[in-house]
């Protein structure tokens, strides 16, 4: 299994806003996707590679039949973008098999006006599954090809409530903490502190913890309301390494 991520070394610099988000809780619905003749190929992956494996979120599941997966895959066939596993997207990198995507999103417990932080926005296919469920995401990303990309791909498909910054997501953004949820996607050495410290109490984070080259734990950390942390493994899983000047 594996899943994308890259990070910025430490820098007093502020991340760079690639895309801005205008809309929150209460405004317009979301955007209205074109219709691309893969509904058929969502509603099978979703039901063969989802709800066949014991995840039944409704606000999962209809994420994930919305979004047009293979617009966030562009150097594969479109149908291909659907199978069962990650697909590169350059500068080594992957857009994360859908299992994966809805098991991380899942068990973040999200509710409708949240704001979710996501460290490693690759494609932007996870922004956007976020950005169908809840008020706000903000998405850290340093490749610049990728981060750059991700801004126009969800741009152009109508997404208003995401920001996209490229910069060190090791150390979140603290502008727009705390998150209700925050949401990493490669392996770190450690869960980092920073990112425990802008998790709101009674949040949830789901980030892999573990060397590279080895299996590692997908964790599931909840914050209670006197802040003390508690930790939970999901699953055993191989992700590309966490990287950055920390």
């Amino acid at each position: 299994m594996c899943l994308w991520l890259s990070v910025a070394p430490a820098s007093a610099q502020a991340p760079e806003i690639l895309l801005e988000a205008t809309r929150q809780a209460g405004d317009a619905p979301r955007p209205a996707l074109p219709r691309d003749g893969f509904a058929e190929v969502r509603e099978a992956m979703v039901r063969d590679q989802v709800v066949a494996r014991e995840l039944h979120d409704p606000a999962v599941l209809a994420a994930m039949r919305r979004v047009p997966r293979h617009r966030f895959a562009p150097d594969i066939e479109p149908r291909r973008a659907y199978l069962d596993m990650p697909h590169p997207i350059g500068h080594g990198q992957t857009i994360s098999q859908p299992y994966i995507v809805a098991l991380m999103t899942e068990r973040l417990a999200l509710a409708p006006d949240d704001r979710v932080l996501e460290v490693g926005t690759g494609s932007g296919y996870q922004a956007a599954i976020l950005a169908e469920i809840v008020a706000e995401v903000v998405t850290l990303e340093i490749i610049p090809a990728l981060a750059g990309g991700a801004a126009e791909r969800l741009e152009a498909l109508g997404y208003t409530n995401i920001t996209v910054l490229e910069g060190d997501g090791y150390y979140g953004h603290p502008p727009r903490a705390p998150f209700d949820a925050i949401i990493v996607t490669a392996a770190a050495s450690h869960v980092p502190p920073p990112l425990v410290a802008q998790l709101r109490p009674g949040g949830h984070m789901v980030i892999p913890v573990g060397q590279m080259g080895w299996v590692q734990n997908l964790l599931l950390l909840e914050k209670a309301s006197d802040g003390e942390v508690s930790t939970r493994n999901l699953a055993s899983v191989r992700f590309v390494p966490l990287t950055g000047g920390h």
